[in-house]
């Protein structure tokens, strides 16, 4: 498929975006406006010096600057600025519907009410779905290199809020983060009524995926890349349905693979896992939705099925209800089969 085709083959698909962090879409023109008006200096002195520093060998080097650039977040306007400026972007990308994480304790730890944060970012939320027509879910997710206790504080923060947030996570540092570390904490999210993921088996190993689904009893994996060590593990995500939230530009820029041409994304839909593609952190791995179905694809030759696969299984993954899943899927199948005539 020639290059011009198939981005407006994906241009055009309705997507679900299910794997991305709010503060992963800060990208460094907003970063320098916002330390602006709340005065804040940066590290660096110019636009094109932040962009240089978004080159990482590994999960902590990003990690690292992730939290650095989360410090110029203060006010509720921030955090509607930041989310807004995300859905706007995904709006053009036909982006139809978003799960996305944010992470509490990047903002309490400094002294940011927890209120603030989720306020900022639900209003972006909630204008997006009157103005831009994205329906969204809202999870919340848990610092995995920090304590249990501190997971459970941040708990206690949302239970005010917890009918406008749909689930919990775990992110952060996987290395020797174990999901067992939070067994307790996602036991109490659950009877809250928060639904579960965890990311696993990205930097970490395919332990850590069986952990999520047998200790933390998560319904969905996030990254999951390693799963393909295990066939008894391959095996189970197909029969329970368990779909995988892949990131693939973001797996190049961490060194989770080399290269695109070794994404195991082909692999996992040849055996009929539940694989789908998102944008993680787009602000800082060049690229949001578009970009990571075009990179893939043009790097492992995907042809139209199995990006309306692709398409179709991030519907199938959501927490939409039933009735608008099937309204979703309708309309992918219906975009692909308009593009044989």
């Amino acid at each position: 498929m020639e290059s011009s085709e198939l981005h407006k083959i994906i241009q055009g698909i309705p997507k679900a975006e299910l794997h991305l962090h709010i503060e992963g879409s800060f990208e460094p023109e907003l970063m320098f406006k916002i330390a602006e008006r709340n005065t804040i200096a940066l590290a660096y002195d110019s636009i094109e010096s932040l962009k240089k520093a978004y080159q990482f060998n590994n999960l902590q080097e990003f990690l690292d600057i992730y939290y650095a650039g989360a410090q110029v977040l203060i006010h509720e306007e921030d955090f509607f600025d930041l989310t807004w400026a995300y859905l706007t972007k995904v709006h053009s990308q036909n982006v139809v519907h978003v799960e996305a994480f944010f992470d509490p304790q990047t903002h309490t730890d400094r002294g940011i009410a927890f209120e603030v944060v989720f306020k900022g970012i639900h209003k972006a939320l909630e204008k997006a779905k009157k103005e831009l027509n994205i329906s969204y879910k809202l999870i919340m997710s848990y610092l995995r290199h920090l304590s249990e206790e501190a997971a459970f504080k941040t708990l206690e923060a949302s239970l005010p809020f917890k009918h406008l947030i749909d689930g919990v996570g775990l992110d952060s540092s996987e290395i020797g983060n174990p999901p067992s570390k939070f067994i307790n904490v996602f036991k109490a999210s659950a009877e809250h009524g928060y639904n579960l993921v965890a990311h696993a088996g990205e930097e970490g190993p395919v332990e850590y995926i069986w952990e999520a689904l047998d200790v933390l009893k998560v319904i969905r994996i996030d990254h999951g890349n390693r799963c393909l060590d295990d066939e008894a593990l391959v095996q189970r995500l197909v029969e329970e349905k368990i779909a995988l939230t892949l990131c693939p530009t973001s797996n190049v820029a961490l060194k989770v693979i080399q290269k695109m041409e070794e994404h195991p994304v082909a692999k996992m839909l040849e055996k009929e896992i539940i694989a789908t593609i998102h944008s993680d952190d787009p602000a800082y791995f060049g690229g949001y939705m578009n970009e990571n179905y075009f990179e893939t694809a043009k790097a492992l030759n995907l042809n139209k099925e199995q990006l309306m696969q692709l398409a179709i299984n991030a519907f199938e993954a959501s927490w939409l209800n039933t009735n608008t899943k099937q309204q979703r899927i309708t309309e992918v199948r219906d975009y692909f089969n308009s593009l044989k005539n």
